[in-house]
């Protein structure tokens, strides 16, 4: 464990907690001194990595609830607050695997549906949770609120309309939120990543760009990190370190921002 715990007293809940990235940043929180909470909709998954925060020796619980259900996250939030006195931060890690959605193709290709996708999924349940916490914390005067986006939210490469324009949309939802909730001293930040390799869904997207190019998954992701300027791809690990740092009381004046995290992929 660290020596200096960033998270020491808070309590923090994670949705899609049994998913690559939410685990990865549920584990850090855990890590850094975070009570944490953890949410999703395969109770396997999740209690999985409860039992690897508490083999570790941090403090879990876990639930299953579907982020997409507004009067079930509602409930779910309100009791957690009630139960440790506070809720101090709220992340959402919840998205579409890609075989759920048309990404790759060109927007004109997409029915209506297909680019609809991603805002009924990431944008819906991002807003559900961010909604429901945000009253419990307006209440306490205190709390934050993290989000965290992909580099399609700044457009770069062709076929990601759909998730760019529900990425685009989360960040100007963090804005906006952060505009209402900073005279109750709750902030809103959101984290812009660029495709972390060890995430079940990049190296799913991997597989269909190695079959549309005639390349291997493994050339892909090579590709993929040559692409950004540092030439390396962030991994989990990393995105877990940086989500941390927004959470903590260390980045206590920053709010209504994005911080990219993407290995400068899409630069600022």
């Amino acid at each position: 464990m660290p020596t200096s715990q960033i998270l020491q007293g808070k309590h923090a809940v994670v949705f899609g907690a049994g998913g690559s990235l939410g685990a990865a940043v549920a584990k850090e929180f855990a890590a850094e001194g975070a009570e944490v909470f953890l949410a999703g909709r395969t109770a396997e998954t999740i209690e999985l990595v409860a039992k690897e925060i508490e083999g570790a020796g941090g403090r879990s619980h876990s639930e299953v609830i579907d982020a997409l259900d507004p009067v079930a996250v509602d409930e779910y939030v309100e009791s957690l607050a009630q139960q440790t006195g506070g809720l101090d931060i709220q992340f959402n890690a919840t998205g579409p695997r890609i075989s759920e959605y048309s990404n790759g193709q060109p927007a004109v290709d997409l029915s209506v549906d297909e680019f609809m996708l991603p805002v009924n999924t990431v944008l819906r349940s991002n807003f559900v949770t961010a909604r429901a916490a945000a009253r419990q914390m307006v209440k306490q005067g205190s709390g934050v609120l993290l989000f965290i986006t992909g580099s399609p939210a700044r457009p770069h490469v062709p076929g990601a309309s759909a998730i760019g324009a529900a990425f685009g949309a989360i960040e100007n939802l963090t804005r906006s939120m952060a505009i209402e909730l900073g005279p109750a001293k709750v902030r809103v930040v959101c984290l812009r990543i660029a495709a972390n390799p060890d995430t079940r869904t990049i190296q799913d997207t991997n597989d269909v760009i190695g079959t549309m190019l005639n390349i291997t998954p493994d050339q892909a992701a090579a590709a993929q990190a040559e692409s950004t300027l540092l030439k390396v791809s962030p991994r989990t690990n990393d995105t877990a370190k940086a989500a941390a740092f927004l959470a903590s009381d260390r980045a206590g004046m920053m709010t209504g921002t994005v911080l990219n995290s993407s290995a400068g992929l899409v630069p600022d």
